[in-house]
Parts: structure tokens; sequence; C-alpha cells
């Protein structure tokens, strides 16, 4: 009889999609789920002609699976990984591979690795984007680990991928966490995409225009260089009807936004590199303010009243604005894994990274695209380096300048906006204030510090 070529466990609603997607293309496949309801569930949703079997005996899934086996995990990341490491260890042989499919933290994928390593079995953690829809139809997925692991299942992986242009959205990533950590970045770059969009929303909003005509702007906008997947779904959610029969959904949502923790661990290991990354952080901390929400209503006062402004001229310094903050969060998110590789040798192929997130996941734009084209032919290192992006991102910005000054004017909360814009001028200033906070910490701490005439290490004698 033949046995199954992948195997996954966890049949939550991602699980069984991406089994399901794995079918399609013909690859006889087996899932497990200790809850009988989640196996019943993925029974129902085989469709026919699909060599797939689902279990809730962990010996009766293990049985079914050819040597050397590759199962995938997509259980919540955590203690509940280990568990489940642990009790496969048993089970397997030398040379079979488990792939850790989850929002893992990158250090845990490092840790697992080792001890998966010295046990004789295969590692690989793989960052998996698009949501149950992306696991469904084509996911972008970010494999890191031993690379003859990642050969072992990368015609499974690209088969069911996102396609952009023909070409697969997964690559191998690099070595031991580097699949996770560019996940990780990935979803700190969501952050910030999402925060500026909805500041922008926001903008609109306080001028009094209506969620329809917000909508027309979005749709607007995914017809040309702002095409992505987040400025799709905004433009659908801006003309979603509440079921309830009150107007539009996103007008009936509570402002408290959550998190699971990557846009956090993005801004925690930025602050370990030494790397900036405002717009990700500002949007991780707009997140947290959000939860603030009784103390807010105690504190919210009277608006000013904006001025009048022309629909259309705001569309287009909006464009503009969205524009660079995109292109500014995907500078930061890309310095800070450049950064990483050197830091912790993942040997992370810049190029290939912005190719994988091209389609599938939930940053995938047509700027990523010539953002590919860029990094590969220009060879720079910052995206603010890019020829290419120089001119539009240096119009784009005064869009951006234009609507930052309009939200602090009118006390809204525009953070990560605001952020995109100091981040590029500070990074465009040749001489900044921090001359200044050399001499306090000189002065108070006898810190030292250097001159800018002459080379060495300088400290003064300083008095009130």
């Amino acid at each position: 009889m033949n046995k199954s070529s992948f195997g996954l466990i966890g049949l939550g609603v991602m699980g069984r999609n991406l089994l399901l997607n794995v079918a399609d293309h013909g690859f006889k496949v087996s899932g497990l789920d200790l809850d009988p309801k989640q196996v019943i569930a993925m029974q129902s949703e085989r469709l026919e002609g699909h060599q797939l079997e689902a279990f809730t005996s962990s010996d009766d899934f293990i049985t079914s699976l050819a040597s050397p086996r590759t199962i995938m995990l997509l259980v919540p990341a955590g203690a509940i990984v280990d568990q489940v490491i642990e009790s496969l260890i048993p089970k397997l042989d030398k040379g079979d591979l488990i792939i850790d499919g989850g929002n893992s933290h990158y250090l845990d994928t490092e840790r697992r690795e080792q001890f998966l390593n010295s046990k004789g079995l295969l590692f690989l953690g793989t960052g998996v984007s698009g949501g149950a829809q992306g696991a469904r139809k084509g996911p972008s997925i970010m494999p890191g680990g031993d690379f003859e692991a990642y050969q072992r299942v990368a015609p499974i992986f690209e088969a069911i991928t996102a396609k952009y242009e023909g070409e697969p959205c997964v690559s191998y990533v690099g070595r031991s966490g580097a699949g996770n950590y560019v996940k990780m970045v990935h979803n700190g770059i969501e952050y910030a995409i999402m925060q500026s969009i909805a500041e922008v929303y926001a903008l609109f909003r306080s001028y009094g225009f209506s969620n329809t005509e917000v909508k027309s702007a979005f749709d607007r906008y995914q017809k040309g260089r702002l095409s992505s997947f987040l400025i799709e779904i905004t433009a659908a959610i801006l003309g979603t009807k509440d079921p309830e029969g009150k107007g539009e959904l996103v007008d009936n949502i509570l402002d408290k936004a959550k998190q699971k923790g990557t846009g956090k661990w993005t801004s925690q290991n930025a602050m370990d590199l030494g790397i900036a990354i405002p717009s990700i952080d500002m949007a991780v901390s707009q997140r947290a303010l959000s939860a603030l929400k009784e103390l807010r209503v105690r504190l919210s006062g009277n608006k000013p009243n904006p001025e009048k402004i022309n629909f259309n001229t705001l569309v287009e310094k909006a464009e503009k604005a969205l524009y660079a903050s995109f292109a500014i969060a995907y500078a930061q998110g890309l310095q800070q894994i450049s950064e990483a590789s050197k830091v912790y040798d993942y040997q992370i192929d810049l190029v290939s990274v912005i190719k994988l997130w091209r389609g599938g996941c939930i940053i995938q734009s047509r700027m990523l695209g010539d953002l590919a084209t860029s990094f590969e032919k220009e060879s720079i290192l910052h995206l603010f380096e890019s020829s290419h992006f120089k001119s539009a991102l240096t119009e784009a910005v005064e869009g951006l300048r234009e609507l930052v000054l309009s939200g602090v004017k009118n006390a809204l909360p525009i953070g990560t906006l605001s952020s995109s814009l100091s981040y590029y001028d500070t990074l465009h200033c040749s001489d900044l204030p921090v001359n200044m906070v050399q001499a306090q910490r000189d002065f108070f701490g006898s810190h030292t510090y250097e001159r800018k005439d002459q080379p060495g290490i300088f400290h003064h004698n300083w008095s009130l």
C-alpha cells in the first residue's frame, strides 16, 4: 500500500486548508488531530480524488507515513510545540523530518533544531503567511534550517505556494532560526503597514468623508502602484455592511487591537541589534495604547474642527503618504533582517526574501516586485539608496509630510505616519543633534565623546 509523503499535525482551519492544498497537487497526505471534531471536519472537506487520510491516533498517523517521514506542525506557538515534538520522538526514526509551521520565536527554533539534531532527526522552522485563505489557495513559505532537509520538502512547498509571474513564493531562507526570524520581521512590517493605512483612514473620516467615499479612494489605490493585499482588504472592509443593520460594520468594531507577539518580538530584537525601526515600534505601541480604552475615553476632549479639503486633493496626498509609508516599513524590516543575518550567521539572501514576499503573504504588494529588481541589480544595502525608488520616494515623502502636518494640526493619533516621516528625515540628515546628547552623557557620567576634527576618545571636565 502506498504511504503518505506528507503528514500534518493540527487540523484547525489553517491546518486543514494547507493539507487540502497539498492534496490538490497530487500528493498523498495524512493529518492528525486529537480532537475528533477536527478530524471529522477534515474528512468532510476532502474532495473527490484527494489521497487524504485523517487520524486521532498518533500511532496510526505515524504508520501511514512513508520513510523517511516528513511531518509538519501547525499548532499554537510555545509549549505546545515542544509537547508535540516530545510525543513524536519515540515514534520516529533517524532521518525523519519535523517542520514547525507556526509563529515560533526564532530562539525556540534554534533550540529545537539542536535538540532534534542530537536525536538524529531533521528540523525546519518555517514561516507561513497568508492566513487560512492563503493556506488553501497558496501561501508564502519561509523555511529555515538544514538545507538538505529543505530539499526534501521543496517539491511539495513549491507546488502549494503562491506564484508570482510563475515563480513559487518559497525559497530556502537560511540556516538555523532564519525562517522564523524572517516571518517575525514580516509580521513587524505588517503591523506598520496596517497602522499606516488605519491612520490614513482616520484622516479621511476626520474630514467628514463617508466610508463609501474612502472606499472609492482605496479602490483607486488598488489599481495603481499601491496594489497590495492590505489595500484590497481595506477597500472590502469599508464596503461591508453591519449584519445587525447598523451602517457599515467597521464603524461598530471596538477600537481595541489585539496582538500575538511577533510585532513585539521584532521591536525587542531590533533594540538588541541596535537597528532603528520606529514605524514598526510605534505600530506595536499603538496597539498597546488602543487597549487603554477607558482611559482614552476619560481623557478625550473636543478636537479642533478640520478645515475643508477637496476630496480628490486628499486622495492624491494620501496615496503619496501610503506609498512612502509602505516603502519605509519595508526598508526598516529589510535592514533588520540584513543585520540579523550577519550577527546570527543566518546567511539570508535578501533578494530571495523579497521575492517570496511578492505573493501569498499579508504584506504582498506591487512595490515588492520593484524592490526585488532594485536589490538584485543595484547591490544596495538600504532601500533609500535605490536609484529606482529615489525620485518616486522623494515626491511621496512630501505627500506624507503634508498629511502628517494635517494630522498634527487636527490632534489626530498618527504616530506611525509621523514616525515614518521622522525616520526618513533623520536618515537624510548629515548632522544630528546627538552631539548634545554625547556632551550630556560625558557631563554627568564621564562617558566620553569623539570629535569631528580629530580622531580619538575625549573627556572634558565640565562644570556648572
